[in-house]
Protein backbone atom coordinates (compact mmCIF):
# COMPACT_ATOMS: atom_id res chain seq x y z
CA UNK A 1 0.00 0.00 0.00
CA UNK A 2 0.91 3.94 -0.48
CA UNK A 3 -0.35 6.77 1.22
CA UNK A 4 0.03 9.71 -0.53
CA UNK A 5 -0.20 13.35 1.51
CA UNK A 6 -0.04 16.72 -0.57
CA UNK A 7 1.17 20.03 0.30
CA UNK A 8 1.80 23.47 -1.08
CA UNK A 9 -1.00 24.56 -3.04
CA UNK A 10 -2.35 28.06 -2.08
CA UNK A 11 -3.76 31.70 -3.94
CA UNK A 12 -1.37 33.11 -6.12
CA UNK A 13 -1.47 35.91 -8.90
CA UNK A 14 -1.41 34.82 -12.30
CA UNK A 15 1.81 34.69 -13.52
CA UNK A 16 2.97 33.26 -10.27
CA UNK A 17 4.71 29.89 -9.37
CA UNK A 18 3.77 27.56 -6.59
CA UNK A 19 5.66 24.03 -5.78
CA UNK A 20 3.51 20.94 -4.89
CA UNK A 21 4.91 18.61 -2.92
CA UNK A 22 3.47 14.92 -2.62
CA UNK A 23 5.00 12.84 0.31
CA UNK A 24 4.81 9.07 -0.26
CA UNK A 25 4.70 6.30 2.80
CA UNK A 26 4.40 2.60 1.71
CA UNK A 27 7.43 -0.10 0.47
CA UNK A 28 6.19 0.11 -3.51
CA UNK A 29 6.68 4.08 -4.18
CA UNK A 30 9.96 4.01 -5.24
CA UNK A 31 8.59 1.18 -7.84
CA UNK A 32 5.61 3.23 -8.48
CA UNK A 33 4.96 5.43 -11.28
CA UNK A 34 3.70 9.05 -10.05
CA UNK A 35 0.72 11.27 -11.22
CA UNK A 36 -0.71 14.42 -10.79
CA UNK A 37 -4.46 15.55 -11.67
CA UNK A 38 -6.51 17.95 -11.16
CA UNK A 39 -10.08 18.82 -10.59
CA UNK A 40 -11.77 22.13 -11.22
CA UNK A 41 -15.43 22.63 -9.98
CA UNK A 42 -17.74 21.03 -12.62
CA UNK A 43 -15.22 19.43 -14.63
CA UNK A 44 -14.08 16.00 -14.61
CA UNK A 45 -10.99 15.23 -13.33
CA UNK A 46 -7.98 15.75 -15.61
CA UNK A 47 -4.46 14.56 -16.30
CA UNK A 48 -1.74 16.88 -15.63
CA UNK A 49 1.81 15.32 -15.55
CA UNK A 50 3.57 11.65 -14.53
CA UNK A 51 6.77 10.52 -13.99
CA UNK A 52 7.99 7.25 -14.33
CA UNK A 53 9.61 5.76 -11.16
CA UNK A 54 13.07 5.63 -12.22
CA UNK A 55 12.07 9.83 -13.13
CA UNK A 56 13.80 9.21 -16.73
CA UNK A 57 10.65 9.89 -18.55
CA UNK A 58 7.33 12.84 -17.99
CA UNK A 59 4.31 13.54 -19.90
CA UNK A 60 2.41 16.13 -19.88
CA UNK A 61 -0.76 17.46 -20.72
CA UNK A 62 -0.40 20.15 -23.25
CA UNK A 63 -1.95 22.88 -21.36
CA UNK A 64 0.98 22.87 -18.76
CA UNK A 65 3.68 21.50 -20.90
CA UNK A 66 6.59 24.12 -20.79
CA UNK A 67 5.21 25.37 -17.47
CA UNK A 68 5.09 22.58 -15.03
CA UNK A 69 7.88 20.47 -14.17
CA UNK A 70 7.19 17.27 -12.40
CA UNK A 71 10.52 15.75 -10.64
CA UNK A 72 10.69 12.80 -7.90
CA UNK A 73 13.14 12.25 -4.73
CA UNK A 74 13.05 8.71 -4.47
CA UNK A 75 15.57 8.88 -1.09
CA UNK A 76 12.92 11.42 0.31
CA UNK A 77 9.57 9.53 -1.00
CA UNK A 78 8.15 12.90 -2.58
CA UNK A 79 7.34 13.34 -5.68
CA UNK A 80 7.15 17.40 -6.72
CA UNK A 81 5.29 19.44 -8.96
CA UNK A 82 6.57 23.07 -9.97
CA UNK A 83 4.41 25.38 -11.66
CA UNK A 84 5.35 28.29 -13.64
CA UNK A 85 3.52 31.33 -15.02
CA UNK A 86 0.39 30.01 -13.51
CA UNK A 87 -2.92 30.83 -15.33
CA UNK A 88 -6.31 31.21 -13.61
CA UNK A 89 -7.29 28.29 -15.59
CA UNK A 90 -5.68 26.41 -13.70
CA UNK A 91 -7.20 26.97 -10.70
CA UNK A 92 -8.28 23.27 -9.32
CA UNK A 93 -7.69 20.33 -6.80
CA UNK A 94 -4.39 18.96 -7.13
CA UNK A 95 -4.28 15.42 -6.88
CA UNK A 96 -1.04 13.26 -6.29
CA UNK A 97 -1.79 9.64 -7.47
CA UNK A 98 0.78 6.39 -7.17
CA UNK A 99 0.16 3.63 -10.17
CA UNK A 100 1.85 0.50 -9.54
CA UNK A 101 2.30 -1.00 -12.88
CA UNK A 102 4.77 1.50 -14.81
CA UNK A 103 3.73 0.94 -18.08
CA UNK A 104 0.08 1.76 -19.93
CA UNK A 105 -1.79 4.60 -20.12
CA UNK A 106 -0.31 7.31 -17.36
CA UNK A 107 -2.83 9.68 -18.52
CA UNK A 108 -6.03 7.71 -17.45
CA UNK A 109 -7.10 8.28 -14.03
CA UNK A 110 -8.55 5.01 -13.60
CA UNK A 111 -5.14 3.81 -14.00
CA UNK A 112 -3.52 4.79 -10.73
CA UNK A 113 -4.06 3.21 -7.48
CA UNK A 114 -3.38 5.13 -4.65
CA UNK A 115 -4.40 8.57 -4.36
CA UNK A 116 -3.70 11.76 -1.91
CA UNK A 117 -6.59 13.73 -0.37
CA UNK A 118 -5.72 16.97 -3.08
CA UNK A 119 -4.40 20.77 -2.69
CA UNK A 120 -6.34 23.77 -3.79
CA UNK A 121 -4.67 25.55 -6.21
CA UNK A 122 -6.51 29.27 -6.42
CA UNK A 123 -4.66 31.88 -9.37
CA UNK A 124 -6.38 35.17 -9.42
CA UNK A 125 -6.27 37.03 -12.56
Amino acid sequence: QVQLVESGGGLVQAGGSLRLSCAASGRTFSRSAMGWFRQAPGKEREFVSAIRWSGSNTYYADSVKGRFTFSRDNAKNTVYLQMNSLKPEDTAVYYCAAKELDYGDYASPGEYDYWGQGTQVTVSS
